[in-house]
């Protein structure tokens, strides 16, 4: 490859356990491509990948690294762009934090995390770090709208290994509990930007004083783009969480919150520091100023606070007394005291609803016994999804996976859309007064009155991504025939300004017939009968649905997400091919230092490699790249076939072996196939000698499991150690090299 040429391929360097999985699979990656001319190339945008490329002034030069993230935003905006990624740590601030301390225990002078900065210097350190922080890294890459689907394989290896799934009665006390009003969904306004309301508008904050504090200036509003408004109220919210916590002490339930302090890395996490206040109301009230003093936010969660005042037995004594009184709290991890409320970014609702919702509507209590759970989700605006999936199972039963159909998505993304935990447009109201937004006409688009502590947020969605995102809608439905719904409420601001997009255009197009536009609890419902049927859905949504919904339904219907296909389809003709969800990766670490058996399964990454392969053989006219591509999907189906995916126990088959059967039947497919006889001849012998050696290479995978593994590092493992314990059969090493 040429100085300064961008690889055909480029496959991410990410966190967790999906990267230790690349340690195993990116070599054998490497070999095959290569005999077909194919480049693969990395870009770190790991967590600590980006918090080392953020302060280079303070590193040497052996540590500093570019910025890969950056350097992909703008590879994206291209039709040459072919970007494998895998999930990364959308990091709360404890993650964050972590992340930080690793990074300094390892030589790198980087500052620490400012919670509360007070100097220019400090401030600048934090902003740098908030970028880092959430969901910091799909806005950037994601310049197309989502593709995903379950891959036919995948689909039909469900309906005939179905996962396990708990049951439903009709009696279950399991029920979602949200605000009855003055939420996001209550006090939203939108509006679709003209050409003469088109410019740099300001976000601003009026007091009562008649001073006006600039919250936003500069931000952008094109013509067409649908800009929102909106705010949730601090007393509100309080007043509820305390009744949600006495009505799940009366119901005899445990309390679970589900938040998403990732995505809405602003909003969120101060939501969940209100539920943390409200669980331990008396402890605050009595130590309030005491636990200021010893750094206590209860934003970052009950194991940040307990830990902060584990040494004041007073303290601890009420907050023992108060946790008595309290109903059962639904457990992250009940062998290690994990509460719900212990850290923001345990409990991501897009992986923590679905899990209780295939548990039969149980959650797990702090001695491990199974139980119902009041699901706390403050914010109506999604909530009715999970409603409606918990009142539907509980009249109709558990879905049967054996039957059932598929709900595929089709999500609207792109240039940031619907990014409503977005940094610099979400705002804790600092007094009682009027945030504003005011375009650069001088004319007021939305305002609210806002009392101290309430939480404002603006988003906005551009014409081009919408209207991509509706003709990706009716590219799929015209390729399936399946049920094709837009979720959207005709009753939310925001979901009126997009049905004013979406109905013109099917109109236009002669396909109005053809969809419906459904509420999201309507549209819940509808898909739900439809796949109980054995058929078909696409769920046509906005951003957050999209996270949501591509969790929700794979999960119920092939017992995870990480084995979706999901496609981007960039708005400038490149390609972005995503891996799954890694909502579960660090549990599977953990298994993996202790244990060495690391049972991330990779399917996720196999379905997007032969995805990617194929893009590049139609972009790029490389013939091979299309041998390459169909014989990865045919791999794909052995590993499926022959059931060769991780298990979950020490001593049993794990990532490591599935990447070997991967190799074998991926060689085996090029070898038989006839299409190209240069790679069949290429790749025969390959395929003879990874047949032959069978039996050593297992017992070599085998051996290495049972004892603790080194990696050097959560966050940032070494590379030698990494490779050392993910690389453990030299007989299968020396093949793929």
């Amino acid at each position: 490859m040429a100085e300064n040429q961008t690889p055909d391929i480029l496959y991410t360097i990410v966190d967790e356990a999906p990267e230790l999985a690349s340690a195993s699979f990116l070599p054998i990656i490497r070999k095959f491509a290569s005999a077909a001319g194919v480049t693969v190339g990395t870009k770190d945008i790991s967590l600590a990948g980006r918090i080392i490329a953020a302060f280079p002034e303070n590193l040497t030069e052996d540590q500093r690294q570019s910025d890969d993230l950056a350097e992909l935003g703008q590879l994206v905006k291209t039709p040459d762009a072919n970007v494998i990624k895998l999930p990364n740590v959308s990091a709360s601030v404890p993650q964050l934090v972590a992340a930080v301390t690793e990074l300094q225990g390892q030589g790198y002078a980087i500052p620490d995390y400012p919670a509360e900065p007070a100097t220019d210097a400090e401030k600048e350190i934090r902003a740098r770090y908030d970028a880092i922080k959430g969901s910091a890294v799909n806005p950037v890459l994601r310049e197309g709208n989502s593709d995903r689907r379950a891959a036919k394989a995948v689909k039909n290896y469900a309906r005939k290994n179905p996962h396990s799934m708990g049951e439903w009665s009709a009696g279950s006390k399991t029920k979602v509990s949200s605000m009855p009003g003055n939420d996001f969904y209550a006090n939203e306004k939108s509006a679709t930007i003209t050409a003469a309301q088109a410019g740099d508008a300001k976000i601003e904050f009026a007091a009562g004083d008649g001073s006006v504090t600039v919250l936003k200036d500069a931000w952008p509003l094109e013509e067409g783009t649908v800009a929102d408004a909106t705010f949730l109220s601090a007393k509100a919210l309080a007043a509820f969480l305390t009744e949600a916590i006495a009505d799940t002490k009366a119901d005899g339930t445990m309390f679970s919150l589900h938040m998403k302090a990732t995505m809405m890395k602003v909003s969120d996490p101060i939501i969940f520091g209100h539920a943390v206040k409200a669980w331990l109301a008396p402890v605050f009230e009595k130590f309030g100023p005491q636990m200021e003093a010893l750094g206590v936010n209860p934003n970052s969660g009950m194991g940040d606070l307990l830990n902060r005042v584990k040494d004041n037995p007073e303290i601890m004594a009420e907050i023992d007394a108060v946790r008595a009184e309290r109903p059962d709290m639904y457990m992250v991890d009940s062998d290690k005291g994990i509460t719900n409320l212990h850290v923001p970014s345990d409990v991501i609702i897009d992986a923590s609803m679905p899990a209780v919702i295939r548990a039969g509507g149980k959650g797990w209590d702090q001695n491990g016994n199974k139980g119902d759970t009041n699901c706390v989700i403050p914010d109506r605006c999604y909530a009715t999804v999970y409603d409606e999936t918990i009142n539907f199972f509980k009249a109709n039963g558990a879905l049967d996976v054996t039957t059932a159909g598929a709900v595929a998505n089709v999500g609207l993304m792109a240039q940031k859309a619907e990014e409503y935990g977005s940094h610099p447009t979400t705002f804790e109201a600092p007094a009682d007064g009027t945030i504003r937004v005011v375009l650069a006409n001088g004319e007021t688009l939305h305002s609210h009155d806002v009392e101290a502590g309430d939480i404002w947020r603006a988003c906005t969605v551009k014409k081009a991504p919408i209207e991509n995102w509706i003709e990706l809608a009716m590219d799929r439905q015209r390729l399936t025939g399946s049920e094709a719904i837009f979720w959207l409420d005709a009753n939310r601001a925001h979901d009126a300004e997009l049905i004013n997009y979406v109905k013109p255009a099917l109109e236009a197009a002669g396909v109005a017939g053809k969809f419906q536009i459904l509420a999201p609890r309507e549209a819940t419902r509808q898909s739900l009968e439809t796949i109980t049927a054995g058929n078909d859905s696409i769920a046509i949504t906005g951003n957050v649905l999209r996270d949501y919904l591509t969790d929700l339904f794979p999960i119920l219907e092939l017992g995870t997400s990480a084995k979706m296909l999901s496609i981007v389809k960039l708005m400038q003709g490149g390609g972005l091919f995503e891996t799954g969800a890694g909502g579960s990766a660090p549990k599977h670490v953990q298994q993996l230092v202790e244990e060495n058996h690391l049972r991330w399964d990779s399917m996720g990454e196999f379905c997007a490699l032969g995805e990617s392969l194929n893009f590049l053989a139609d972009a790029k006219g490389n013939a091979k790249a299309g041998v390459l591509g169909a014989a990865a999907e045919d791999a794909t189906q052995g590993i499926l076939d022959h059931n060769r995916s991780p298990s979950r126990k020490v001593g049993e088959p794990d990532n490591r072996d599935s990447h070997y059967w991967f190799a074998r039947y991926w060689a085996e497919a090029l070898a038989a196939q006839t299409g190209d006889a240069e790679l069949a001849a290429h790749f025969a012998p390959i395929a003879e000698e990874l047949a032959a050696k069978e039996e050593q290479i297992l017992s070599e995978l085998a051996a290495a499991q049972g004892q603790a593994a080194d990696i050097g590092g959560y966050y940032r493992p070494s590379a030698a150690l990494k490779a050392k314990v993910m690389r453990p059969s030299a007989t299968l090493n020396a093949i793929i090299g």
